[in-house]
């Protein structure tokens, strides 16, 4: 286990440094913050003075050079527009995304295991047959109109819920967190439901799949002709053998969460790192988006390798040490 967990630690770091290079060089190839952020009227000189504090003078490769180094040191320098170190404004953000991608996996979680291990136990039903095409829908419809919908029906129309915005937040440890608060949890409700959509309905499926598969196999067929309770046969030997791709996409799901929760925050005001990237990209704010797709990349890295371990957990056959 210890010899696979570094191996994937070693893998993960050449899978940061070749990103940290395409994004480096991919942000720059798209045009100079300098001129976007620059007003109008202002002089050429005035543009090159900007220019050389924000330290793009330099080559390319040594201005890369320079990150790397400071990247090391846990440093991925200033925003251009903010004058704040890059880190800090991404961690002061990142509660606010962790909670909303938290909420969206729990819904999509207590909701789509259940639907679907019914949806799969009983597939001609009219419960099992409306189900499905609920998860139809939730794969179909594009996540943006969803969101607007929700605001014109539960927000102008029915005014339950608020358009925008986190709410009160009560301070834990140094950290923001809205759901501890009626406030928070009512402006959370909206978004998360938005976010867990596309989720809810992928687990639905995976696990109705999974249920139908296992309700097939010898052992669950040896568990009923024993006569064990079908509360039993399910919740031991239906439920058990399913969870491990269950597992992997909810794993893989909820790095998918944070990293595209951008639609969802910009549609709700959410104050999240998603917002604040879609506000960096339109500057050109090259320390920000460096950050903020490594520090993306890291929490896929350790969501896999959690993701790995709890196979071993859920199945002692795999053997991760072995590969």
């Amino acid at each position: 286990m210890l010899a696979f967990i570094i191996r994937r630690l070693l893998q993960s770091l050449l899978v940061l440094l070749a990103m940290s290079i395409l994004v480096f060089a991919g942000v720059t190839a798209l045009g100079d913050p300098v001129e976007v952020m620059s007003s109008p009227d202002s002089t050429q000189a005035e543009r090159e003075a900007t220019r050389l504090a924000m330290g793009l003078d330099r080559p390319l490769p040594v201005q890369y050079w320079r990150f790397l180094t400071g990247a090391l040191s846990g440093d991925l320098g200033k925003s251009f527009a903010y004058g704040a170190p890059a880190v800090d404004l991404i961690l002061e953000r990142m509660p606010a995304t962790f909670e909303l991608a938290i909420a969206a996996m729990l819904i999509a979680v207590v909701l789509g295991i259940p639907l679907g291990l019914w949806a799969g136990l009983r597939p001609g039903t009219i419960a099992g047959k409306t189900i499905m095409s609920g998860s139809i829908l939730g794969f179909s419809l594009p996540t943006f109109w969803v969101g607007l919908m929700m605001i014109m029906l539960f927000s102008v129309f029915l005014g339950w819920l608020p358009t925008s915005g986190r709410g009160e937040t009560v301070t834990v440890l140094g950290i923001k967190l809205s759901f501890l608060t009626r406030d928070g949890l009512v402006h959370l409700l909206m978004p998360a439901l938005n976010l867990a959509l596309f989720k809810l309905s992928l687990i639905i499926r995976l696990t109705r799949a999974g249920t139908q598969e296992a309700l097939l196999q010898d052992y669950v067929k040896f568990a009923r002709a024993k006569g064990l309770a079908p509360s039993r046969v399910v919740g031991v030997h239906v439920l058990k053998n399913i969870m491990i791709p269950v597992v992997t996409v909810i794993g893989l799901e909820f790095g998918g969460v944070i990293a595209f929760a951008i639609v969802t925050e910009t549609i709700f005001a959410w104050p999240g790192m998603g917002k604040l990237i879609i506000d960096s990209i339109a500057v050109l704010d090259r320390p920000i988006i460096v950050a903020y797709l490594l520090v993306i990349v890291i929490m896929f890295v350790i969501i896999n390798l959690v993701v790995d371990v709890l196979y071993s957990v859920l199945d002692p056959r795999v053997r991760l040490a072995s590969e």
